[in-house]
């Protein structure tokens, strides 16, 4: 077994290989923990009583609470299961064929390093960005289940169809004018598990989740694929994705499953959450970028910022004098001596006026 330095310069002298110590403990001890508490809270919220509704009251009469019940879930023309297997699906055929598609079009110097912790593991590029991406959708999946699951359970926001499903006997509860407001717990003789589901409407998680998947899809879509001449392309397969998420919600509110306000959070909670995890913790879907080019050498400029040789070159009459010396004119070639000049400055003054 090599030490962490023997295993580090053996991996530097492999090219496109770097050595990274953390990334399993990190893996195994952080992120599958923090996935693991996210299922498990996802699951009690769901399909537990661990987290009671919220009861809230009714008037007699309300018109807001009044349509008719429209079965159970399941017969839905948009069922949960059709839902969650498109936000499942969709997401992941898009993202493994993407990065299929741009690990093996990629230059060779644009590649990401494949990163060793020991003698026998290696991860290679793809596989750890199609666990990254896909990891970090999921943990967003669940995450999206759990606040419109928590919305809901805090609130208790009726559905539209909510007096339909509670049955509320309005003579045993002395109902006389529709001002009047019934805060029993026992005001609903029908169905105890309807009368709970018609409890958890805001916001709307059917909606929160299509939007999640498609936001999440829209971005990857756009960020990643890059290839010429799709220019349409993307644009069609974005707008398909966010008309579906939409259609969704349209359905929850036609089949009086939800109110308006209800799916508009659901988009929100969603859409939040989408792109909260593109741009804070996976980064844009960024890929590796080539190094920069080396920086040209610059020619030196002068005081007044032009380069120095574009400014004209004028011969000083000190160098040319001295070039005149040491050239062989004169016929005796003897050195030219200067003048000299005398120790002592006579001022000039006329000899009249002293006299």
């Amino acid at each position: 077994m090599l030490c962490s330095s023997e295993r580090g310069m053996a991996a530097e002298e492999k090219p496109g290989v770097k050595s990274s110590s953390s990334i399993v403990p990190c893996f195994l001890f952080v992120e599958l923990v923090i996935m693991a508490g996210t299922v498990l809270l996802a699951y009690y919220f769901e399909y537990t009583d661990t987290f009671p509704v919220h009861i809230q009251g009714f008037f007699c009469y309300d018109k807001t609470f009044s349509k008719p019940y429209p079965g159970p879930d399941d017969t839905s023309k948009i069922p949960p299961v059709l839902i969650y297997s498109l936000v499942t699906a969709i997401p992941t055929f898009t993202i493994l064929v993407g990065e299929l598609c741009a690990f093996f079009t990629k230059a060779e110097g644009t590649q990401e390093k494949t990163i060793v912790t020991a003698d026998c593991c290696y991860f290679n590029p793809l596989l750890r960005r199609i666990i990254r991406f896909l990891g970090v959708y999921a943990f967003g999946l669940f995450t999206t289940t759990i606040f419109a699951n928590a919305g809901q359970v805090v609130t208790g926001n009726q559905t539209p169809h909510f007096l339909s499903a509670c049955r509320p006997n309005y003579t045993a509860l002395g109902c006389q004018s529709t001002m009047q407001y019934i805060t029993e717990r026992r005001a609903c003789t029908g169905n105890p598990l309807i009368v709970m589901s018609a409890r958890k409407s805001f916001p709307s998680k059917d909606a929160a989740l299509s939007v999640y998947s498609a936001v999440y899809t829209v971005m990857y879509v756009t960020l990643v694929f890059r290839t010429k001449g799709t220019r349409l392309t993307k644009p069609t397969v974005s707008l398909t994705l966010l008309c579906l998420a939409m259609l969704v919600g349209v359905v929850r509110v036609a089949e009086y499953r939800n109110h308006w306000a209800d799916v508009l959070a659901g988009f929100f909670t969603g859409g939040a959450i989408a792109v909260f995890l593109v741009t804070c913790v996976i980064n844009n879907f960024q890929q590796m970028q080539p190094p920069p080019p080396p920086p040209r050498p610059q020619r030196p400029e002068s005081v007044l910022g032009m380069p120095m040789v574009t400014l004209p070159c004028v011969e000083s009459p000190l160098e040319k004098l001295r070039g005149d010396l040491h050239s062989p004119r004169s016929h005796d070639h003897q050195p030219y001596r200067f003048p000299t000049t005398p120790d002592v400055l006579i001022p000039s003054r006329s000899i009249s006026s002293e006299v």
